[in-house]
């Protein structure tokens, strides 16, 4: 009874807030009443330091960078270290770089030692000031020259013009290091003497102003006198070096001396000895070595022939070597003649040596579940029988031969189809091909008849001319087609003599180009069969890179100074560098001889505004890789699909897919496009983005049609269409205006291509009805290692401004 007689608080009554236990020391032991958390501890756990301690613990730190960035200073160009490189590259073609070179070379406490390889390079030795340098000379012109030595080169000496500095040809080769990666450079002005002082002074402010733009916080030497060379070599020593990722996670040199030896089977091929400075990394001798511009070789042994620039040849590096690495002899494969004091470092190990294999050969019978039965393959021989037409053909043809015969007509019907649904924009091209075909054909037949001397040299010049007009007609219809695109972007017309559900069969329709779902294993091409995909490509990157940073790696040491032989080179390779070229090597990480997916996050260059469009045969500089292939351009955003463009659009950053040998990224990127007379034109820069064969890019079509009749929420569309099949086929597609309406298609009307649509509010008169399809394209198979050398670069007159593009 009193239970039932209680007070009970109505909801009027006051609640109070309670207290809160606060974060003070003892609270979350009070509250946790002695029980202990289950959460795992970290295995790092962080102390909290006193001040003074913080203090000390970032001095250590300070210390310990200082140190690091003294004993790099220190050990290039010592005795234990690879001799400092040094490219001389003039900006100007009134550059004095001669001048520059013979004033380095006349320092009274070096050495010089001249190279028979390439024309004015030396090399310096000063026993006083334990340092040895290399200097390498190259021409501005000379684009894939300069490219190859900067990959390598510690540091870069320009050579200035006192008056303007540098001309249209140096400001591109500067544009072209910059995108590559610039290393440590430095500034040299000879010359300048024979200017009066007024001008001289004034000469100087301007050119520091060029350079405050250019090279901010550079520092100009003036190079006329002995002195002032001995201020520069000892800049040079002492500047703090700066790090360029893709070549200091693997070996590389440059060569210093190379020999031929041609195989028993011929001249054609045979073993490239090479011999440089290791620097970067430790080189195993069971890795491949990649020869920038041309290709990927095994190596068979490594020798340690003596430091041909020894600061003190007395005492050798072969006892040190000894000591660390056990020596082979090398009379085992009976090499007597090499001389006594060269000796193997290492043997290439098959068990353990990378392979070249680059690709993956498919297998056509690996789908098959089942082995066809003997009724079966009667089956498939009678209907053979009963398809088998009579045919005349020449005599003596093979039934292969005639079956190519028999299906030539229809072979060639498919591929026309084939090559319309991908390129859609392609017509005036084959047309503009044909055209040049029939012309050359008519233009051979009067090339039998005699013909004078002068008539002769008239009409080639006249050929030429009309080359450059056809060229100009070219470049003005690609203004058109990337004009029409920004105007009118993916939009085509229907067309009226095929079926509007055969000639997009490959299209489909997406609710949400974003949230929609999109299998990348679906309807790959064959192409993917012969490529490889990590299983997570950010793991084995992240591994391999933590592998470098231990030094696991075994092989020859930074600055050994080593021989390499590599096998199965062809001679061109040797008649290039007798020629004068750089012979680059870098040394491949695991997985890098293999095919795959790469793709670039790329920028237009200021420089350059001539269309490109896609699947257009470009140029790319990868990190130390070089090579031709026509790509994709996908949209750069986060989500899962992302739109092809059409051409390379210079407001926004673009995604650039290819197939071409994996690389590790960091890696930076140049595209180039090469002209008809063989220059190669900067077009865009950037960065490798990803490895990712699964990267899904998109193709949008989109057909317009206009209303007709319109009403509250319904409206009839024609000109989408051209037949009621066609409607009926598209039906299940969702529509959407210009101006934001979005609707269905109900029913069609008649039989010319009529539909009655249901949107979400009232069409306007001027809007327009659009319907998008959507289908997933992939790069073409054009991979090419070998690129031709550019021809001089010379600024380009366009005769054709976008502005002044007429669209009619």
């Amino acid at each position: 009874m009193a239970a039932a007689g209680a007070h009970r608080p109505g909801p009027l009554k006051q609640q109070n807030k309670a207290h809160k236990g606060g974060k003070h020391s003892g609270a979350s032991q009070r509250r946790a009443g002695g029980r202990v958390s289950v959460k795992a501890q970290p295995r790092r756990r962080l102390r909290d330091l006193s001040r003074v301690d913080r203090r000390h613990q970032a001095l250590q730190l300070r210390r310990q960078r200082k140190e690091a960035v003294l004993a790099e200073k220190r050990g290039l160009g010592s005795r234990d270290g690879p001799p400092h490189l040094v490219v001389v590259v003039p900006l100007h073609c009134r550059a004095a770089a001669q001048d520059a070179l013979r004033l380095l070379r006349s320092q009274d406490a070096a050495l010089v030692r001249m190279e028979q390889g390439r024309a004015g390079g030396f090399a310096l030795l000063c026993p006083r000031l334990k340092q040895r340098w290399r200097f390498v000379a190259a021409q501005a012109g000379d684009l894939h020259t300069v490219l190859d030595l900067a990959k390598v080169a510690d540091s870069l000496l320009f050579i200035l013009d006192p008056a303007e500095g540098w001309d249209d040809a140096g400001e591109y080769c500067l544009s072209c290091l910059f995108a590559q990666g610039l290393p440590t450079f430095a500034l040299a002005v000879p010359g300048g003497t024979d200017l009066l002082p007024k001008k001289r002074i004034d000469a100087k402010k301007k050119l520091s102003k060029a350079i405050e733009k250019r090279f901010p916080e550079a520092r100009l030497f003036p190079l006329n006198t002995e002195q002032e060379s001995s201020l520069l070599l000892r800049h040079l020593s002492t500047q703090k070096q700066r790090h360029l990722a893709f070549r200091d996670r693997r070996a590389h040199l440059l060569a210093h001396a190379a020999e031929f030896v041609p195989a028993q089977e011929g001249d054609l091929v045979g073993t490239l000895k090479v011999s440089g400075f290791v620097r970067g990394q430790s080189l195993n001798v069971n890795s491949l070595v990649h020869v920038v511009g041309h290709g990927d070789f095994q190596m068979s042994q490594v020798d340690a022939p003596p430091d041909p620039l020894s600061l003190n040849p007395r005492v050798g590096k072969e006892q040190k070597r000894s000591q660390d690495m056990e020596v082979q002899d090398d009379s085992v494969n009976g090499t007597d003649e090499m001389e006594e004091d060269v000796k193997v470092l290492m043997k290439a190990d098959p068990s353990k040596q990378e392979s070249l294999q680059s690709e993956v050969v498919p297998d056509p019978m690996e789908g098959e579940q089942t082995w066809p039965t003997e009724e079966e393959l009667q089956e498939a021989e009678a209907s053979l029988k009963a398809n088998r037409r009579v045919v005349k053909v020449p005599k003596g043809t093979s039934k292969y031969q005639a079956a190519w015969i028999l299906d030539d007509e229809e072979g060639s019907e498919k591929d026309d189809d084939d090559d319309e649904d991908d390129d859609i924009d392609d017509d005036m091209m084959e047309e503009a091909v044909s055209q040049e075909g029939e012309s050359s054909g008519e233009e051979e037949e009067p090339a039998e008849e005699e013909c004078e001397t002068m008539t002769v040299s008239e009409c080639l010049r006249d050929e030429q001319y009309d080359e450059k007009v056809e060229e100009d007609e070219q470049m003005l219809e690609r203004y058109k087609q990337e004009r029409m695109d920004e105007m009118f972007p993916d939009e085509v017309d229907t067309p009226r003599d095929v079926p509007a559900r055969v000639r997009f069969q490959k299209y489909r329709g997406l609710k949400s180009f974003r949230t929609s779902p999109w299998d990348p294993k679906e309807n790959l091409p064959r192409d993917y069969a012969r490529i490889f995909q990590f299983q997570d490509f950010s793991r084995t990157r992240k591994h391999l890179f933590r592998q470098i940073e231990k030094e696991e790696t075994e092989g020859a040491s930074v600055g050994w100074y080593v021989t390499l032989h590599l096998c199965n080179v062809p001679v061109s390779v040797m008649e290039s560098f007798k020629e004068g070229k750089p012979l680059v090597l870098f040394s491949l990480l695991p997985h890098e001889q293999k095919m795959s997916v790469l793709n670039f996050l790329v920028r237009r260059h200021a420089s350059n505004s001539d269309p490109v469009k896609a699947k257009e045969e470009l140029i790319f500089h990868c990190g130390f890789r070089r090579f031709r292939t026509s790509p994709l351009f996908s949209q750069h955003t986060s989500a899962d699909k992302h739109k092809l463009e059409r051409f390379l659009r210079p407001d926004a950053a673009m995604v650039v897919t290819v197939y071409a040998p994996i690389t590790f990224p960091p890696a930076s990127v140049l595209l180039f496009k090469q002209r008809s007379n063989g220059m190669h034109d900067l077009i865009a820069t950037g960065s490798l983005l990803s490895v990712d064969p699964d990267r899904i890019v998109i193709k949008r079509l989109v057909l317009s049609g206009h209303p007709f009749k319109i009403f509250t929420k319904m409206a009839v569309v024609r000109y989408m269409f051209f037949s009621r099949e066609d409607v009926m086929w598209f039906k299940p597609v969702e529509l959407r205006t210009k101006w934001g309406r979005r609707g269905h298609i109900k029913e069609p009307l008649g039989t010319h291509g009529h539909m009655k649509c249901q949107f979400d509010g009232q069409l306007k008169s001027q809007d327009t009805v659009l319907l998008n399809l959507y289908k997933r394209v992939f790069p073409r198979w054009t991979y090419d290692p070998h690129v031709p050398e550019p021809v001089p670069w010379v600024r380009s007159q366009s005769t054709l401004p976008v502005q002044e593009v007429d669209m009619e």
